[in-house]
């Protein structure tokens, strides 16, 4: 098996996209999830992208990994499941009060195992894991942290995006699970309202305890703000880039796949981290969660 430069594991939904459930809706299917889509960014910017995860053994499963495929991701290691597609409906009504509709409890994805991850891990350069995995399953959560473990063990470098999903489990379930890959964690990304959930104190305290933690560097996503990085050497702020604001969907995991991109690249904190917020801008320029996201020639790279 060759390596890759990052191997990321979760579930790629089946997102049915409307402006509103009602009387004669129609709507277009697209692949979603957050892992998923930060591959997506990562093949686009020219690097090896490995996603593992379960999709249903029917005509939906297969569209699912015919588009990873096709976006240039490599998805040799998922495993096909007898149970049915995780899906979600995506309203965007005319006064912008996006609403989601999960429709994913007892899926193909929420059956993922340990086995079905680990056997991917060698030869990966980095593994990027989020926080939406952990909320689907034990055995996904099991997965999750066993992953997480093993590759800080192996010492291939793990990045986290907190991403936390309210729909999915509390914030109280929330916060004991995600703290438990903080020890394995090397690069933590989290909203400025998502810190709370693996650390105490207002953000000063909140980064402070991470980087004593172990954590090398912390990234706080700030929105139309830009992003900051943390290390223990100090603090690199990047703004927002100006453009126009079509769909936010998929604007964090834009960031992360374009500051893994730099990462990979051999790019000091800064640049990088600017790479992040130049995909993440290109994202909300265009609808959908992954579609806009640059290629390196569209970077200028």
């Amino acid at each position: 098996m060759s390596g890759a430069d990052v191997l990321t594991i979760g579930e790629a939904l089946v997102s049915f996209r409307t402006d509103e459930i009602a009387p004669g809706w129609r709507a277009s299917a697209h692949v979603a999830g957050a892992e998923s889509n930060v591959a997506i960014g990562l093949a686009r910017l020219g690097h090896a992208a490995r996603w593992v995860g379960r999709v249903s053994d029917d005509a939906l499963g297969r569209w699912v990994l015919a588009t990873l495929a096709g976006e240039g991701v490599d998805v040799a290691d998922a495993v096909a499941d007898r149970r049915s597609a995780g899906a979600m409906v995506l309203e965007s009504p005319a006064d912008h009060a996006r609403r989601a509709t999960y429709l994913r409890r007892g899926s193909a994805g929420a059956a993922l195992t340990a086995a079905d991850v680990l056997a991917a891990l060698p030869g990966a350069r980095r593994v990027h894991l989020t926080g939406v995995t952990p909320a689907l399953s034990e055995t996904a959560r099991a997965a999750w942290l066993g992953l997480g473990r093993a590759a800080h063990g192996a010492g291939v470098p793990v990045s986290f995006d907190v991403n936390h999903r309210p729909a999915l489990w509390d914030a109280a379930a929330a916060s004991e699970a995600l703290r438990e890959l903080v020890p394995h964690t090397d690069l933590l990304i989290a909203s400025e309202d998502e810190l709370e959930l693996v650390a105490t104190g207002d953000e000063a305290d909140a980064v402070a305890s991470l980087l004593d933690a172990g954590v090398g560097t912390v990234v706080v996503k700030r929105g139309e703000r830009g992003a900051s990085a943390f290390t223990a050497s100090g603090r690199v702020d990047v703004p927002a880039q100006r453009v126009p604001v079509v769909d936010v969907i998929g604007a964090g995991d834009a960031l992360c796949a374009g500051l893994l991109s730099g990462l990979l690249d051999g790019l000091d904190l800064a640049p990088a981290l600017e790479r992040g917020v130049a995909v993440a801008s290109a994202c909300v320029a265009s609808p959908g969660d992954w579609e806009g996201l640059p290629t390196r020639a569209d970077l200028g790279l």
